[in-house]
């Protein structure tokens, strides 16, 4: 397979985990998203921001830098915020736009790769296709939290889970297996 047509089936599965991640949390209310079972952790909405909020700096700062979507949303969604500092979160339209705009730019710097208008494409290329995997895993990883605290703490089902080819469960996360 090609490096552009391995970045464009990664980039499917990364909609994939973000379409699964949605389903974790579209049907929640606003108050089950901003609950938190403790002090000492982090409410479904601070998961969400996160997993954005790691996908944004990735592609920034290895492949193309760029401001943040939402500067005020970055000191609160770093993992590097003591969990006691995680409660102040935004209402949730904001916190959907957040996620859709580092979605689209992630499409848009990735789709550049992919297409070759970078400098550097090979190299860039091959960054591309690890980067996306960590992302979509990172993204499982924070949907694993997610799905435990809507199941055991809500006392709501799980939606189905996501299928591909590409997908196994190791450790009980969710992950991408790229060659």
């Amino acid at each position: 397979m090609s490096p552009a047509a391995e970045i464009a089936e990664l980039l499917a599965e990364y909609d994939r985990a973000r379409a699964f991640t949605d389903s974790l949390w579209r049907d929640l209310s606003p108050e089950e998203v901003r609950w938190r079972p403790s002090e000492e952790s982090s409410a479904i909405g601070w998961h969400l921001g996160h997993q954005a909020h790691v996908a944004h700096f990735m592609v920034r700062n290895l492949t193309a830098a760029e401001p943040s979507p939402d500067p005020a949303l970055d000191g609160l969604m770093d993992s590097a915020t003591p969990e006691k500092a995680r409660g102040e979160l935004p209402d949730l339209n904001r916190l959907a736009a957040f996620r859709s705009t580092v979605a689209e730019r992630v499409h848009a710097r990735l789709g550049a790769i992919r297409e070759g208008r970078v400098g550097a494409p090979a190299q860039l290329g091959m960054v591309a296709q690890t980067l996306l995997v960590a992302l979509i895993n990172h993204e499982y990883q924070h949907d694993q939290w997610i799905g435990e605290v809507r199941e055991r703490d809500l006392g709501h089902d799980l939606p189905p889970a996501p299928t591909s080819d590409r997908l196994t469960v190791l450790d009980g996360y969710t992950v991408v297996c790229w060659p």
